[in-house]
């Protein structure tokens, strides 16, 4: 039950900073969270910046760990300003390289819906991204501790001249 109250009152206390980063009337309109790691390293990954577009697109949609995104490729590329046919091409090529996977939603006897997108592929191969920059972190962390600081050292002052120098 704590826990619980700790991490509401944690999460409350992020969106009031990105409210004054951003704005609230922004962030009330909504938001959309992604690991900085992908965006710092997209080209590591080999995403270009319309990979990355459409992964925010559909990680805009991705509200809960089990509801998976599933908004339309005309709705991702009239807000990306391509061609339908476009998000459908990087789609495919994010598929092949295992990056998201498409689920197929048929209804019978009605046709097609929208796909459902998996990250599983794309969080797999960002997870030793992210090892390493919590690795560095946590070596920085280190250093800053070796390293000898402020405190623990005997603060100088400064001496005024003697009186007996005439």
């Amino acid at each position: 039950m704590m826990k619980s109250v700790r991490k509401k009152d944690e999460a409350a206390q992020s969106l009031r900073m990105n409210e004054k980063k951003w704005s609230k009337p922004l962030m009330d309109a909504g938001w959309t969270a992604i690991p900085a790691v992908i965006i710092e390293r997209q080209a590591a990954l080999g995403l270009d910046a319309l990979d990355v577009n459409i992964l925010l697109h559909l990680a805009n949609h991705w509200w809960t760990a089990d509801n998976k995104p599933h908004p339309a490729k005309n709705t991702i590329a009239k807000a990306v300003g391509v061609h339908p046919r476009t998000v459908q091409r990087h789609i495919a090529r994010m598929e092949a390289a295992g990056f998201i996977r498409r689920e197929e939603r048929r209804i019978p006897g009605k046709g097609s819906r929208t796909n459902l997108y998996h990250f599983d592929g794309l969080i797999a191969e960002a997870k030793p991204f992210a090892e390493e920059k919590l690795a560095e972190r946590r070596r920085r962390e280190q250093d800053d501790k070796a390293r000898p600081g402020r405190k623990g050292r005997p603060r100088l002052t400064v001496v005024g001249g003697s009186d007996d120098e005439d």
